[in-house]
């Protein structure tokens, strides 16, 4: 089970730290996704962070956002500063078992959490 806690209320600008716990998991053997999906849009990768400790971010968030991995709490966080309208969305944490062509891919991970509310707004 993953579930993902953090979201919230905040003004432009602002920042968030989303995280990722697991039960059942032990998430440093797996690679985890996060993404968002505002309403009426496709869902979209916002980070990657793999086994070894890659991380990967999506265009829309590049230098914006932080993906890391707590193996002693077993929780994979996201942190988002300058936040902006357009970064409200429901945002997901996955895993996937398998390695795939990209990370962005939302099809190739195994399990989702339940998702977190991000709202962005003065």
């Amino acid at each position: 089970q993953l579930v993902e806690s953090g979201g919230d209320l905040v003004q432009p600008g602002g920042s968030l730290l989303l995280s990722c716990a697991a039960s059942g998991f032990i998430l440093g053997n797996y690679g985890i996704g996060w993404f968002r999906q505002a309403p009426g849009k496709e869902r979209q990768g916002v980070s990657f962070i793999s086994v070894s400790g890659r991380t990967y971010y999506g265009d829309s968030v590049k230098g914006r956002v932080t993906i890391s991995r707590d193996n002693a709490v077993n929780t994979v966080f996201l942190q988002m500063n300058n936040l902006k309208a357009e970064d409200t969305a429901v945002y997901y944490c996955a895993l996937r078992q398998t390695l795939g062509a990209t990370w962005e891919e939302g099809s190739d991970y195994d399990y989702w959490g339940q998702g977190t509310q991000v709202t962005v707004s003065s």
